[in-house]
């Protein structure tokens, strides 16, 4: 007798009927039995956990290149952050919360070592080679590149995990398959679409919206918390935020002596509980405005339904631009920035030349054998997998002088 999740109560009587069905998804790619004991989501949450590329982002930097201290945060310590508040989010709103935790815990897969830095020197690099993008990266990672299964490459994934990971931040098309963006829809985003359609075209379930603005309460705080640990930037600083000001009085109004390691996570704390109660009483609102019956409904409400209120989108974007003022581009940061991009770029280059300096012997023939179109996205998959770590180690053996990233 085929296996009913609902029988362990699994999607019984607590989602609303606008929720991702776990036990009627659109499938995988590659069919595969039920499992007796976890959901078609709580699979997906699963096997990301356990993929080597959520392994790689507790090396990977978040704003702090991870050796410059043991406290920052890195890219698995931001996923992690993220996937507790979207979950909190789909709870609230009586969503799928497997569903909406999977997308957050796989959303930065793609990202290369050093950050935003390491992207934009590998989009410069592959400039005529349709560029670079970490989101078509983790789609390439969970369907192509992670080697662990016996019948089939990547994690085969649901089509609604792989769906939310790609629209995650709204449309790439339009109805007629045009990019809604200043670029072509990446490559590894049209070719996987072909075998498997992601409806490019349409908004993403209510957890995978709830994942993306999850993204943003994460790093809206923990990079101003790190930025106040680092001493690049000052509470006295942040009086110029009219959300976070607030804050401040309060908890020294309550505490007048607190020391300041106190008052920063009082701060933060504070912060995070009034960003994801705005987003869910606004998605509550939109909810009730929109009445979806179904996930569809939801895919094709034509506009965000997870989302702030004009006031805290207003607050957040001062929150954003502040962190680029002060934090982004602050001449220690940007000097770290300049030396990872330099190390990102010497590897390409070096990868491309000799192409047998990259991986083990066996790999080294066929390597040389591929023509230039293929050898240039072999290393463009190579070096985005790599961590901090491994890049740096890598230049230090290739070249007589590495940069010094301390």
């Amino acid at each position: 007798m085929e296996f009913d999740g609902t029988k362990l109560g699994f999607g019984t009587g607590a989602l609303a009927p606008y929720a991702s069905d776990a036990w009627a998804s659109r499938g995988r790619l590659y069919r595969e039995s039920r499992s007796a004991t976890r959901s078609e989501f709580q699979r997906d949450r699963d096997r990301i956990v356990h993929s080597t590329a959520f392994r790689r982002l507790k090396h990977k930097t978040q704003v702090f290149v991870a050796h410059e201290g043991d406290h920052y945060r890195t890219r698995l310590t931001h996923t992690i952050e993220v996937a507790q508040i979207a979950r909190a989010l789909a709870r609230a709103l009586k969503a799928d919360e497997d569903l909406a935790e999977g997308v957050a815990l796989v959303h930065d897969f793609g990202h290369t070592p050093f950050g935003h830095t390491g992207e934009d020197a590998l989009d410069a690099l592959m400039k005529d080679h349709g560029g670079f993008d970490h989101n078509a990266q983790s789609l390439a990672i969970v369907t192509r590149l992670e080697a662990r299964y016996a019948e089939f490459d990547g994690l085969n994934l649901t089509w609604e995990t792989l769906e939310g990971l790609v629209k995650h931040n709204g449309p790439l098309t339009d109805r007629e398959g045009n990019s809604l963006g200043t670029k072509p829809v990446a490559e590894q985003i049209r070719h996987y679409n072909e075998l498997h359609d992601l409806w490019l075209w349409s908004h993403a379930s209510l957890e995978a919206q709830a994942a993306a603005i999850a993204d943003d309460i994460a790093y809206n705080t923990h990079d101003i918390d790190d930025g106040l640990r680092s001493g690049l930037i000052t509470v006295d600083m942040l009086e110029d935020l009219p959300l976070i000001s607030g804050f401040i009085r309060e908890v020294r109004d309550r505490y007048p002596d607190i020391e300041e390691v106190r008052l920063v996570h009082e701060i933060t704390r504070r912060q995070i509980t009034a960003m994801v109660e705005d987003v869910i009483g606004m998605a509550q609102r939109n909810l009730a405005e929109i009445r979806p019956g179904s996930a569809d409904d939801v895919r094709l409400a034509g506009r965000p339904i997870v989302t702030f209120s004009s006031r805290m989108a207003q607050w957040e974007s001062e929150i954003k631009s502040f962190l680029f003022a002060n934090l982004y581009r602050h001449p220690t940061v940007m000097r770290v920035r300049e030396d990872a991009a330099r190390i990102v770029d010497d590897l390409f280059h070096a990868y491309m030349e000799q192409p047998s300096l990259i991986g083990e012997a066996r790999w080294r023939d066929l390597l040389a054998e591929l023509p230039k179109e293929k050898l240039v996205r072999y290393v463009r998959d190579y070096i985005a997998g790599m961590t901090d770590t491994y890049a740096m180690s890598a230049h230090r053996r290739l070249f007589d002088r590495s940069p010094d990233l301390s």
